[in-house]
């Protein structure tokens, strides 16, 4: 199903648009230089949408000087208190995450969409498996993607009836199965943009292995147009895990793409730390090359060769391939410097 496209302060998702990165501030949003300083490092990381929690009429009002300072659109999370929403919009937020069926009555949900509209501000009905309606859960005997999907259909549809349908949708649970079945159902039943992510997903190492098997499954299905990678860690690695999801499945390009080998018993060469170390100089090379880093000469001078640039390893030397000719031999000490100015002529 083809979805509809969503604008959010200078980026549009949905509809075809290249799938957006988001992640989340986890500063104190009252702290205006706090959160412009994360924001900022995430901007240089790759980040394009980033959200902050609004939990208080203060961090909904300093909403306003972090948006000047910012070159991302900005999402406010909302929870329960209409008025958190408002501020949020008047303060010049460019999207609003809440639930407008936890926001109290139907005249406090039509002051947040009646401003929304007048400001074009797109809203994420963001449902969670740890924190569905307990009606729900008891009519479907537990967290199902049928009760995911029928909680997200009802804040939908109090929207539907105030006739905004400029509407992102979110479905996360930290369960890849439930995740992914709730998703693909979701998918069948509305054309709005899906904003993927499994929540609470963990530490760094396992909270990306966690998300890059169920984002990219939905994402190999052809469902999703923006995602977040959770991650109890620096929102930066966030960013970087996302990116590299995107990349691997050849939906986005961010520069320099390293493929390198495991090494085994007949590498000679120090190729574990070379291929760290040529990944860390990269990184921020904005050109659409293929790097193969290699150890010895049994697959090595076959996947070079298929590379843009490839080093083979032999005993403490490689050889260096350019679009799969042998153009030098190198001494170990000597490649990573090589390969870098090969890059720069490029």
């Amino acid at each position: 199903m083809r979805e509809k496209v969503v604008k959010i302060g200078n980026r549009y998702i949905g509809g075809g648009f290249p799938v957006a990165i988001q992640s989340m501030c986890n500063t104190k949003t009252e702290n205006v230089e706090a959160t412009v300083s994360q924001i900022l490092r995430l901007e240089d990381a790759g980040c394009e949408i980033v959200r902050v929690a609004v939990p208080t009429l203060e961090a909904a009002h300093a909403i306003k000087q972090i948006r000047k300072q910012i070159h991302i659109p900005l999402v406010a999370d909302i929870h329960f208190d209409y008025r958190l929403a408002v501020a949020a919009m008047e303060n010049g937020v460019d999207k609003i995450r809440l639930n407008p069926g936890n926001i109290g009555s139907k005249d406090r949900v039509t002051k947040v969409i009646e401003l929304a509209k007048d400001k074009g501000i797109p809203i994420r009905i963001g449902v969670n498996g740890g924190s569905l309606d307990k009606e729900l859960y008891q009519k479907h005997g537990g967290v199902t993607p049928e009760a995911l999907v029928e909680s997200a259909m009802r804040h939908i549809s109090i929207l539907d009836e105030l006739n905004f349908n400029d509407i992102v949708i979110s479905l996360k649970a930290s369960d890849i199965k439930l995740t992914v079945e709730s998703y693909r159902l979701l998918s069948k039943t509305v054309d709005y943009p899906l904003h993927l992510g499994i929540t609470e997903a963990g530490t760094n190492y396992t909270g990306t292995v966690k998300s890059a098997i169920g984002i990219g499954i939905l994402l190999y299905d052809g469902i999703g147009s923006t995602i977040r990678v959770s991650l109890t860690d620096d929102p930066v690695e966030e960013v970087k895990a996302a990116k590299k999801i995107l990349e691997v499945l050849e939906l986005r390009h961010f520069g320099v793409k390293i493929i390198s080998c495991p090494t085994c018993g007949r590498t000679e060469v120090d190729l574990v730390r070379i291929a760290k170390l040529l990944e860390e100089r990269v990184a921020g090379i904005n050109k659409q090359i293929t790097l193969a880093v290699m150890g010895c000469a049994v697959n090595g001078p076959g996947e070079a060769k298929e590379a843009d640039l490839g080093i083979a390893g032999g005993k403490n030397e490689f050889l260096l391939f350019k679009k799969g000719l042998v153009i030098k031999k190198l001494k170990e000490d000597e490649v990573v410097e090589a390969v870098l100015s090969e890059i720069e002529s490029m």
